[in-house]
């Protein structure tokens, strides 16, 4: 017994500053993928890594390892000797990864349909009222952060751990973009009829219908932000002539 005390007494302590610096880490992350998502940082802005450190209040350490992350993520270029910058997709490749996010989550949809569960179920529908009540409001950014958690569920209630992982880094990507396809209020208002029936779906157990519908449901976010970023660009070159 007094061995085992003795014992007790020489463990190591607990790895407390590891941890903490584990969270920083994350924290950091996720504020950075937030400002990217919301349009705080512009596809293609050039970062400017102290007013980063200010505005989060860290040191250049912990932003330049979160920002590893970030290009990992495809949400960050980082060049050599220029910095870092928000990534921007051209036409192509946006066209691109649309269609493979309409396709998976449209195999979500399918997947969910049959092996959804009751409590998950209700889960969504709260989530459902919760960002329409959002909208009520005007507030896109709670009305998104509850509208991705409804189409996470859904890719999560598809129970397929090789779709999850593949539908994770795409849709990283894809974030700021699905968040920008809500800037048009007749182009928000859509959305949010789709997912009155993507509901609907799920309720009867319908995954044909519902993975049609979550599959147009994409495609159209991709027709909305090819609209926002047309203007965008050409106002952009406007400017410069």
């Amino acid at each position: 017994m007094q061995n085992s005390d003795i014992d007790a007494g020489l463990t190591p302590p607990p790895l407390m500053p590891k941890v903490e610096r584990q969270r920083l880490h994350d924290t950091v992350v996720e504020h950075i993928r937030r400002f990217i998502v919301e349009g705080v940082l512009e596809p293609g802005k050039k970062l400017n890594e102290r007013e980063l450190c200010e505005t989060l209040g860290i040191s250049r350490t912990p932003l330049r390892e979160a920002l590893k992350v970030l290009a990992a993520e495809g949400l960050i270029d980082i060049e050599p000797n220029r910095g870092a910058s928000v990534s921007k997709m051209d036409e192509a490749e946006l066209r691109e990864t649309f269609e493979l996010m309409s396709g998976l989550e449209a195999f979500s949809g399918e997947l969910a349909a049959e092996r959804m569960t009751a409590v998950e179920l209700t889960e969504i529908k709260a989530l459902h009222y919760a960002m329409l009540a959002c909208r009520a409001q005007n507030d896109l950014a709670g009305y998104y952060s509850r509208n991705q958690a409804i189409h996470d569920k859904i890719n999560e209630a598809a129970r397929n751990s090789a779709l999850r992982q593949t539908y994770i880094a795409v849709n990283r990507r894809l974030q700021a973009l699905r968040f920008r396809s809500n800037f048009q209020i007749p182009k928000w208002d859509s959305a949010i009829h789709d997912h009155d029936e993507m509901l609907k779906a799920l309720e009867a157990r319908d995954g044909k219908r519902l993975s049609a519908i979550l599959r147009q449901h994409l495609l159209d976010k991709r027709d909305a932000v090819l609209q926002v970023q047309s203007r965008e660009d050409a106002a952009a070159a406007k400017l410069k002539a």
